[in-house]
């Protein structure tokens, strides 16, 4: 934990220097300063629940995105369970570890899927034989594919993530059976979210893979991206859907640390997520070459969001280059405070929660992309 805390200093500081300067920017003006490197794809309509009995479970792994609370249980400053997290989630408003205002994207597809409203952490002290048969999420808020990325940020490791995978399926055994074990690997569905913590943290917040140039960096990532996807498979999986990389450079606190005095996306950092996909894509096509019974689908979200941050408006927002919470430059996890932060007038109106992480309305748009784009593939 002692790693993280200087960066967390170096934060706070420049926070404070950043809201003298520049002050709440509005999104027509650094919105449209978007880094090259993705398409740009169109949205397309939503279409109806599909696939529902053909899918027994969603079991998920990867960072923030995706963590509905494992963090709480685990020795990591990197936590959102406290308030305004949890702004807008369900009747009570409550914070649960979710960072982000209200639901986050596998809630979405749980409920898309059929399984559940919520996905629950595997970690959380309320776990039920329900949960398990139907899906959890082994997320870690932090984490990222790089092995050194969990440890500065000392939250669980994608490798530890799938050896918590092998404790669940003995939980399933003795829940279900055999049987059940079988159904949640044959037919359920496995997503894996990470990356953005490598690019955003560890190689230029914090400097710690200095010694790499960009395209070796990206090179590491999908090097032990892909040894991830190639354990998660021989230990069962057969539909597997990995999350692309983002354009990381353009979330509001890149701007704000990497964008330079007009906050402008940061080039870099898109140019190792580009490198990353492409990368990708090469590898899960080896890996469907290794595994020729088991289904896999890249889904490519970086173009979809990257329109969403330049044209926020087409999409129902009107600031896209800022957080909601606090000054909405910096603010993450704790710095994102009931104590520090004031929460925005209008949540509906941000593209970000806080300067790292969507928003709910943002999460749904997105998913409901990707559902429509890749997911009714992996479960046709």
């Amino acid at each position: 934990m002692q790693s993280i805390l200087p960066v967390l200093l170096v934060s706070l500081l420049l926070l404070v220097a950043a809201t003298s300067v520049h002050g709440r920017e509005s999104a027509a003006g650094a919105g449209a300063s978007a880094s090259s490197g993705g398409s740009t794809k169109k949205k397309k309509s939503v279409g109806k629940k599909t696939g529902k009995k053909t899918v027994t479970a969603l079991v998920v792994f990867g960072d923030s995105i995706v963590d509905p609370g494992n963090n709480n249980a685990i020795s990591t400053i990197v936590k959102a369970n406290f308030p305004p997290y949890g702004h807008d989630f369900g009747q009570d408003h409550r914070p649960t570890g979710r960072f982000c205002n209200g639901r986050i994207p596998t809630d979405f597809i749980a409920s898309k899927l059929g399984l559940k409203e919520l996905l629950p952490a595997y970690l959380s002290p309320n776990l039920t034989k329900h949960d398990l048969l139907t899906g959890v999420s082994f997320a870690s808020g932090g984490t990222g594919y790089d092995p050194l990325t969990a440890q500065l940020a000392s939250v669980i490791s994608m490798t530890d993530q799938l050896r918590m995978f092998d404790e669940f399926k003995q939980k399933v055994r003795s829940a279900g059976g055999e049987a059940a074990l079988t159904a949640i690997l044959t037919k359920g569905v496995f997503a894996v979210c990470a990356g953005s913590d490598d690019v955003a943290n560890t190689y230029f917040t914090m400097r710690a893979r200095s010694d790499y140039s960009h395209a070796s960096y990206a090179d590491l990532m999908v090097s032990h991206a892909s040894a991830f996807l190639d354990g998660l498979l021989a230990a069962g999986a057969r539909r597997v859907a990995i999350i692309s990389m983002p354009p990381i450079g353009c979330v509001p606190s890149q701007r704000t640390l990497s964008g330079g005095l007009h906050r402008s996306c940061s080039e870099g950092h898109n140019e190792i997520a580009t490198m990353v996909n492409a990368g990708m894509t090469q590898s899960v096509a080896q890996l469907r070459t290794k595994y020729p019974g088991a289904r896999l689908v890249l889904m490519d979200i970086y173009g979809f969001l990257l329109d969403m941050m330049v044209r926020p408006a087409g999409y129902g927002f009107t600031e896209s280059t800022l957080g909601c919470c606090g000054t909405g430059m910096m603010e993450v996890s704790v710095l994102c405070n009931g104590v520090t932060s004031a929460v925005c007038g209008d949540v509906k109106d941000y593209l970000f929660w806080d300067s790292y992480h969507p928003t709910e309305k943002a999460y749904k748009i997105l998913v409901d992309y990707v559902y429509d784009n890749y997911l009714q593939q992996l479960i046709a």
